[in-house]
């Protein structure tokens, strides 16, 4: 597999940026493989993301990184260079529908997904077999609905101590408190039907089916504070009609789920998703 740094940048928007941040990888002999840039004239905010093969370059990624900061500190960036050497790491949580992390997992071994998967947490043991199958250990963390500040210290507690870099709800059925939220701000992706607000609670697709929706669907979305109203990162749609059940409902909502995660997941961790307030950039 090749050898990348990855740019991203974001910065108030002005003349000059993409020639002074081009100039300087070629100064330093650099390949460009991949380059995406965005204006937003609406906030007037620059975003871009370079893909660089590591190999033509002179300096490694501390080096390029200090050598970066007169530029980024001129344009007033914000910033980060990933190394592709070192795959993120992807902590999921789950409950007891699988279809979501059955997915991954699958990608995951496919080769699809340039991640590790240091482990699985859910509230359920249900999936434990499935999860142990793939060599990933699998802990269960059961939430007390009377007191549910233990079970997340815990949770906190074994996603640190996975050093995990991402934090992937593939349906878990519980709420994060706000201060895991703000703690893990961009890191936490999570996904849900779109019928949310109207159709929310319990059998949202038996819901739909009894009020002869034509559309169903999905997002995939950062986790913050207000409940599935986070960033969204991408959102995929399926028609229906009269002719399909709630069952057909149920499973077409499933497959939807789990491709929109998936894209998601992979976008986030090729950093193409630029977090801008609460909208995103993608460079998909």
């Amino acid at each position: 597999m090749s050898h990348y740094y990855r740019l991203v940048v974001s910065c108030p928007d002005r003349v000059g940026i993409v020639a002074r941040v081009s100039n300087f990888i070629a100064g330093q002999g650099g390949s460009i493989t991949e380059a995406n840039q965005h204006s937003d004239l609406s906030s007037g905010r620059f975003f871009m993301r370079y893909e660089i093969v590591a190999e033509s370059l002179p300096l490694d990624a501390e080096g390029f990184r200090e050598a970066f900061v007169p530029i980024a500190n001129d344009f007033e960036m914000e910033w980060k260079l990933t190394d592709t050497r070192r795959p993120q790491r992807v902590a999921m949580l789950v409950s007891r529908e699988s279809h979501c992390l059955v997915d991954l997992l699958y990608r995951f071994t496919a080769g699809e997904l340039d991640c590790e998967i240091p482990c699985v947490i859910s509230n359920h043991n249900d999936l434990r077999s499935l999860v142990e199958w793939h060599g990933i250990p699998f802990h269960h963390v059961p939430v007390d609905p009377n007191d549910k500040a233990p079970a997340f210290a815990e949770v906190e507690r074994l996603v640190e101590e996975a050093q995990a870099d991402t934090v992937v709800l593939a349906r878990y059925m519980q709420i994060l408190p706000p201060a895991l939220c703000e703690r893990y701000a961009g890191r936490v992706i999570n996904i849900h039907h779109s019928f949310l607000p109207s159709f929310a609670g319990a059998r949202p697709y038996h819901q739909a089916y009894e009020r002869g929706v034509k559309l169903i669907g999905a997002t995939c979305h950062y986790v913050t504070e207000e409940l599935d109203a986070g960033p969204i990162i991408e959102q995929d749609i399926q028609r229906v009609s009269h002719c399909h059940t709630a069952t057909d409902l149920v499973r077409f909502g499933r497959d939807v789920e789990k491709s929109v995660l998936a894209r998601g997941l992979r976008w986030h961790l090729q950093d193409r998703v630029l977090i801008h307030g609460n909208k995103t950039v993608v460079f998909a």
